[in-house]
């Protein structure tokens, strides 16, 4: 089968790989008919190749056909049309019977200290192959897949596998109030739709900050303030100017270990890439920085005794955090990886099988490529080239 696979930083090629089988009786081996490109994928274009091996099949956003099923797989049959969820969760160990789907004691990677194994993610995640290829082996699959209805095209449902339970969890973390506001920094697919999220949920005013006018645009059709930070010096007293001098309810950095702003940060990111992969991923793992400059900005601009929710991926060890500025304004902190089965029951039903969508979902992807193209869609996607916001690959 054809497969986009991972050969260095900013090196990915669609390649012929052997067609996945069936190892356990608890998998399904799926037909993908869309997947798409996810920002935390362009971590491992750029910053966290040292986990990764040459080879490794990359993506975890993918719909598609089921075409065999283990033996133990009896919610499952071939020719029905599911979408998998991101991270893979068992259902019914300690971890998944309180729906910490995340950090599934079935599949976490004990060796490397890390939660559920999540396809297409490093060997720090089980190094499991991905789902931007033709075939998917599908592990967990009594569990995981998400059964959808045939007629909506795949992007109706394609979302539900990372985008839009990770914003749910969000704008859930972030606990805003009803009437409330919130910012959301980074306007990338998943802040576009905590946003949208938002509001659907009662916030009355929602702030939206990026520096990409297509974003800010995008945002702006769906009833979003947008704030270009590129234009504004200080975007907290900004915000605050805006909500009666106190700042917003929540905010939710949708941004992550890569935002721009952080010079120095950037530096050691591109300093540590230069190392031979194993003293990289040491460094990584021992004196990782993020660069922080959003989530310091998004600090600031929470009000006092308000919520901040982290959904953009850090990766550092050694992050300097304003821990007076949290601890004096007493600033709730919620983050980690989403629980995508947690959240997915409640989000399907809004989806609309029939046009009725809730979260424009028709409204968010920007580019439909063949999966032949991915190398070039990695390299326009991280360059937010063509006003590319959400690029979605058709093996």
């Amino acid at each position: 089968m054809k497969a986009l696979t991972f050969h260095g930083k900013r090196d990915v090629r669609v390649e012929n790989v052997p067609d996945p089988s069936i190892q356990e009786p608890t998998d399904a081996i799926v037909r993908i008919t869309s997947t798409a490109i996810c920002g935390s994928d362009l971590h491992l274009y750029e910053v966290l190749g040292p986990f990764m091996d040459e080879g490794d099949i990359l993506g975890h956003e993918p719909i598609g056909i089921v075409e065999e099923v283990g033996g133990e797989v009896t919610n499952l049959k071939p020719g029905d049309r599911v979408v998998i969820p991101f991270n893979i969760s068992c259902g019914h160990c300690w971890m998944c019977e309180r729906q910490l789907y995340a950090q599934c004691e079935t599949t976490q990677v004990q060796e490397q200290e890390k939660g559920a194994a999540l396809f297409g993610y490093t060997k720090l995640y089980g190094q499991v192959p991905g789902g931007q290829a033709e075939y998917l082996r599908v592990p967990q699959a009594q569990f995981g897949p998400i059964k959808v209805p045939e007629g909506p095209p795949d992007e109706r449902f394609l979302f539900l596998s990372d985008v839009l339970p990770t914003a749910w969890q969000a704008v859930e973390y972030a606990a805003i109030p009803a009437a409330g506001s919130v910012a959301v920094y980074g306007l990338g697919p998943i802040g576009q739709m905590c946003t949208r999220i938002a509001r659907h949920k009662g916030a009355e005013t929602v702030f939206g900050i990026d520096t990409v006018a297509e974003r800010m645009a995008m945002a702006r059709r769906h009833g979003v303030e947008t704030i270009d930070s590129s234009s504004i010096e200080d975007v907290p007293a900004a915000i605050r100017e805006l909500t009666d001098g106190r700042g917003p309810d929540s905010v939710i950095d949708a941004v992550g270990m890569e935002a721009h702003g952080a010079p120095g940060a950037e530096l050691a990111q591109k300093a540590t890439g230069m190392l031979p992969d194993p003293l990289a991923a040491k460094a990584i793992e021992k004196f990782g920085t993020d660069r922080l400059s959003v989530l310091h900005e998004a600090i600031d601009t929470v009000r006092r005794g308000g919520t901040l929710s982290i959904s953009g991926v850090y990766g550092g060890a050694m992050d300097p955090m304003p821990m007076m500025q949290l601890f004096d304004k007493g600033v709730q902190l919620r983050m980690g990886q989403a629980h995508v089965r947690r959240w997915t029951d409640a989000i399907l039903p809004l989806l609309g099988e029939n046009g009725d969508d809730a979260f424009g979902t028709d409204d968010l992807t920007t580019h439909r490529l063949p999966l032949s193209e991915a190398p070039n869609a990695y390299s326009m996607f991280q360059k937010k080239e063509d006003g590319a916001i959400k690029v979605v690959l058709k093996p």
